[in-house]
């Protein structure tokens, strides 16, 4: 039961539609209305049930509204398996973000969990049971396997990564331009009077590593620039990163190096102190995340930092537009980085 008291109203229990009805002095349908289907009524009915809404600080029951609607309000997102021995916290920043901004319209997300050797583990079950509105899928570098079974399910789902091995693929995604980059990088180094820049990355069977390696090549040949045995392929590790430095630097004497990660900056840097060679002074270093790491470490790690907060509003307005009606598959979102300059270079 509603009691008046002085500057507004309380209530000895949480308010119910029912009490909101009453205060506005309309019927519960009406109410009903204006929370899940607002244009069917007249502004002035409107604005007087969201005050009567706003004063007792109803909340709508979103299990009874989902069992009308069918709808869960959550979206599933699989988290990839903890990388030991690395600086990449990428996800946390881009996860922090976009539950902040699926909150912001209405949507929870649901994290959960699948075998790191099953690219498909978990979908199924959430599917089945319609625990979740849609999907996000960030692992569409690793073949799309995902991408092409929820399809085959009408699933809907967008993707943080662009349908590497599906150019013809329809449904929303958001993902960052790596080569440019890499590119950038390298330009920073050139600028600064470097003309023997090395680059250390991943493996050639990495879709995400050779993009960006790719930025530097393009950026080397630009200016006429040699790559000729300039160039590492390497596990995304620590220890890794300094094995491939130490090889470079003993054989080829490069001034700058570019990596493709923060992690592989970070092997560099260990092998710049074994060798008593000054960061940012005797050779320049760049690497790839903009991790907490490179903005810590003294100097400081000048790294190419992705736009992920703005990648994951865009892929929250891209399923709302997913979770609409009617439907609509928004195009291909593709973001650029920028280059964080820090003392390294």
């Amino acid at each position: 039961m509603v009691m008046p008291r002085s500057g507004g109203h309380i209530s000895a229990s949480p308010p119910t539609l029912a009490d909101v009805a009453e205060l506005a002095g309309v019927s519960r349908q009406t109410v009903s209305n204006a929370v899940n289907n607002p244009d069917l009524l007249r502004a002035d009915t409107l604005a007087r049930v969201q005050d009567a809404i706003d004063k007792l600080g109803y909340q709508p029951n979103r299990a009874a509204r989902s069992l009308r609607t069918r709808a869960s309000h959550l979206i599933g997102l699989r988290m990839p398996a903890l990388q030991e021995g690395t600086a990449n916290a990428m996800m946390d920043r881009f996860v922090h973000t976009f539950v902040e901004a699926a909150a912001e319209t209405g949507y929870h997300v649901l994290l959960f969990y699948g075998d790191p050797a099953d690219p498909l583990d978990g979908y199924d079950e959430l599917l089945r049971s319609t625990a979740v509105d849609a999907f996000v899928v960030t692992d569409t570098h690793l073949g799309g396997q995902q991408t092409t079974w929820l399809q085959s399910r009408r699933a809907r789902f967008v993707s943080f990564g662009r349908p590497w091995t599906q150019p013809d693929a329809k449904h929303p995604w958001v993902d960052v331009d790596l080569a440019y980059g890499a590119e950038i990088a390298t330009e920073h180094l050139i600028e600064r009077g470097h003309s023997k820049i090395a680059w250390i990355g991943w493996h050639k069977d990495s879709l995400l590593g050779e993009e960006r390696r790719s930025g530097w090549i393009h950026a080397m040949h630009t200016h006429g620039l040699s790559t000729t045995g300039l160039a590492s392929r390497t596990e995304d590790s620590i220890s890794s990163g300094k094995a491939a430095a130490d090889a470079i630097l003993d054989e080829t004497e490069p001034t700058a190096l570019v990596c493709a990660s923060d992690t592989l900056a970070m092997g560099v840097l260990h092998s710049l102190f074994e060798r008593r060679l000054r960061l940012g002074e005797d050779i320049a270093v760049v690497g790839f995340d903009d991790s907490q790491v490179a903005q810590t470490v003294p100097p400081g790690i000048t790294s190419v930092r992705p736009p992920l907060e703005e990648a994951a509003r865009e892929l929250v307005k891209a399923l709302e537009e997913l979770l609409a009606t009617p439907s609509y598959a928004a195009p291909g979102v593709m973001l650029k980085p920028v280059l964080t300059v820090r003392g390294s270079s």
